[in-house]
């Protein structure tokens, strides 16, 4: 049995755990079989680690073959339920498409009097009669039936009746705009207050505005910053301040390199998916820290999105490419320590997190129980590369973890997740600095949601919301650390 002390850590892990699947499946049984199996996807992805860091807590110790073994049954079931839930979605797909032709032809048997957005208006527009007009005209009884009319900012708001799947009519009605009067106008179709579609016409003046000289000298500046911090982390890393001995900038350099790279491999992450979406990204405004090198990067979008889809996408890769880098140079540096190593680590450093301090504990085993480890420099940098990620994984505002929650759940629930997360940081500051200083950025900098997509109805697949839902896991398990008795007792220390 484990000490009073211990029972804490590991109910807190139980409890995100599975108050994570619980949710899932309280989300996933109103649809049906649909949603049971993408919930099903998304436990098949969390047990794994949630097998892994049992045993763990338990002193039961896979080796790396076993974890390899427990991912590829994971992937293997995974894709299974995957071709499942596309069977059965097929089958919905026909039967809505169905549903859905009956109800518009009813809807044009019971409307032929009727003109689209026959509504008063509340309120004088500021689109020109003109421009109104074409606007009207792209509604139709099989995409949107508009009834009603609402001046809104510089634009309008349509209520109405969807007749479609979402994104499909979203598309249609796009097209249709950009026909009639070029790249004017932005649709977008959103819920009401009411959880009703609407559509939403603004001017494309409203885009979000491109990077300004003075802000690209201000991200140079920023850049240089961070590929000091980075050198002088290694530096410290290595016992000498390298400010105070520029001489020895050589020997500081390549764990300074190593740190940038997993940074610049978070930012092509972001940008390869973002082409891929033909969506714009600022430069990245590196945040320089001395403790760790860096704490990431603030990224804006410089254009809209199409879809919350394309928002998970573009954010999840960053974390997910600067995450895998840090991951193989954490366990490559494992697999290569031995006596004399560069670096000799106190056995306390591993218990700083779950997911570090368990793959140690597998790879290193007894020589955790030594005063000083022998470890390589790739676990140091490998280890900051994850804790630099999982930062950025919080789930607040318009952090890569805040967008990905916005994404699966929307603006509400993220907003919900941003307060929680300030009140928790509040509460860990009282006892940590870097607590603080993530509180700080997070509530003057990064506290605001991302803009609303243009299509901000459909949700994205069930099999990114698994995804979604490993990051946080992983987050959680790399920031949160090891108490010292269950460190003790799993041998780490």
């Amino acid at each position: 049995m484990f000490a009073s002390s211990e029972t804490p850590i590991i109910g807190t892990i139980l409890l995100v755990a599975f108050g994570i699947l619980g949710w899932g499946f309280y989300r996933a049984r109103p649809f049906g079989k649909l949603g049971i199996l993408a919930w099903l996807q998304s436990v098949v992805l969390i047990s794994p680690w949630l097998l892994f860091f049992g045993l763990f807590a338990a002193g039961i110790y896979l080796n790396i073959v076993g974890i390899l073994l427990l991912v590829v049954a994971s992937a293997g079931l995974y894709i299974y339920l995957g071709r499942q839930l596309r069977a059965a979605g097929q089958d919905a797909i026909l039967k809505q498409r169905a549903t859905e032709r009956l109800a518009a032809n009813s809807a044009a048997d019971g409307n032929a009097a009727q003109t689209p957005a026959s509504g008063e208006l509340k309120e004088a527009l500021s689109i020109p009669e003109a421009d109104l007009s074409a606007i009207r005209s792209i509604f139709g009884i099989d995409t949107f039936f508009a009834t009603e009319t609402i001046a809104y900012q510089d634009g309008a708001i349509f209520k109405g009746n969807l007749r479609g799947e979402p994104q499909e009519v979203h598309n249609r009605l796009s097209d249709k705009l950009r026909e009639r009067l070029g790249e004017q106008y932005r649709l977008f179709l959103v819920e009401n207050t009411d959880g009703k579609p609407v559509i939403i016409v603004l001017p494309s003046l409203n885009d979000p505005r491109p990077t300004t000289a003075a802000q690209k000298a201000f991200a140079g500046i920023l850049l240089i910053a961070t590929l000091a911090t980075c050198l002088e982390t290694a530096g410290l890393l290595l016992n000498f301040d390298l400010f105070a001995t520029p001489e020895r900038f050589a020997q500081a350099l390549p764990i300074g390199v190593g740190i940038f790279v997993i940074l610049i491999a978070h930012e092509i992450g972001h940008w390869v998916l973002a082409r891929r979406y033909q969506v714009r990204l600022s430069w990245p405004f590196f945040l320089p820290a001395v403790q760790i090198g860096s704490f990431g990067s603030i990224t804006r979008f410089e254009s809209l999105l199409p879809n919350r889809t394309a928002l998970f996408d573009i954010t999840l890769a960053g974390p997910a490419a600067g995450g895998i880098v840090s991951l193989i140079m954490l366990i490559v540096g494992l697999l290569l320590s031995h006596p004399g190593s560069l670096f000799q680590v106190p056995n306390q450093f591993f218990q700083g997190s779950i997911l570090v301090g368990s793959l140690a504990r597998v790879v290193l085993g007894s020589a955790l129980q030594s005063p000083l480890v022998n470890v390589h420099p790739l676990v140091i940098i490998g280890w900051l590369g994850l804790v630099i990620t999982a930062l950025n994984l919080m789930p607040a505002g318009a952090l890569d973890g805040g967008r990905i929650v916005q994404a699966i759940y929307g603006r509400k629930t993220a907003g919900r997740a941003t307060f929680a997360t300030l009140i928790l940081l509040a509460l860990v500051s009282l006892g940590n600095t870097l607590a603080m200083y993530w509180a700080i950025v997070i509530l003057f900098l990064q506290r605001d949601l991302e803009r609303p997509s243009l299509n901000e109805i459909t949700e994205p697949d069930d099999a990114r919301a698994a995804l979604g839902l490993l990051a946080l896991f992983l987050m959680i398990a790399t920031l949160l650390p090891l108490t010292p008795g269950l460190a003790g007792r799993l041998g780490i220390g």
